[in-house]
């Protein structure tokens, strides 16, 4: 990973600052399978602390890993009452079947290319772009993504680069141009730049 931080200073000198404070790159990542999307899902739109309780909840009822059988066994109610939205509760199982029935495969994820795995992935009720795009950062360690939607990145382009607004997708390509082929990597800077502000 020290290619990839040496280009990202060389090439871009608002991003060297920000790697110069942050220090050394140290992303998290989980295995590409199912049980990691179900976890994507259950995070979406929550805070940290209440999305990890109502994981542990849920896996403490379906079983670790979660699995498409596991889930499926649980009846609705069951996956509500440990904290689950009903909205959640339909992706979650939308998820299952289709992973059942082959639809979706997590064996295949890691021999497609990115656009390709966005595409596989959001047949998924629920599983939007950003959540894909997470999947291919997080967990299939993809290092070129650049997820135009997420509010962080967007708030740290803003703030660094001293826009007047949050940026629009066409200027972040354009910033991140400099960046390629190391996107990632230089968004895990960004959002940890955020921490440092708070």
């Amino acid at each position: 990973m020290q290619k990839a931080v040496s280009h990202l200073k060389k090439e871009d000198p608002v991003l060297s600052a920000i790697i110069q404070k942050v220090g050394p790159f140290k992303m998290q990542f989980a295995e590409p399978g199912f049980h990691s999307l179900a976890e994507a899902i259950v995070y979406q739109q929550l805070h940290g602390k209440a999305a990890a309780t109502i994981f542990s909840r849920f896996v403490a009822a379906a079983g670790d890993p979660l699995t498409p059988d596991r889930i499926l066994k649980l009846s609705v109610d069951k996956m509500r009452s440990v904290g689950l939205s009903m909205q959640k509760t339909s992706y979650l199982r939308d998820m299952a079947e289709r992973t059942k029935s082959g639809q979706v495969d997590f064996a295949i994820v890691s021999n497609l290319s990115d656009e390709e795995v966005v595409e596989h992935l959001t047949q998924v009720k629920g599983v939007g772009e950003w959540t894909a795009q997470m999947f291919l950062m997080f967990n299939l360690r993809r290092h070129n993504v650049l997820p135009t939607t997420d509010f962080g990145i967007r708030t740290a382009i803003k703030q660094h680069y001293k826009l007047r607004e949050l940026p629009k997708p066409k200027e972040m390509e354009k910033i991140a141009r400099r960046w390629e082929p190391y996107r990632s990597i230089a968004c895990w800077y960004l959002w940890q730049s955020l921490d440092m502000n708070k």
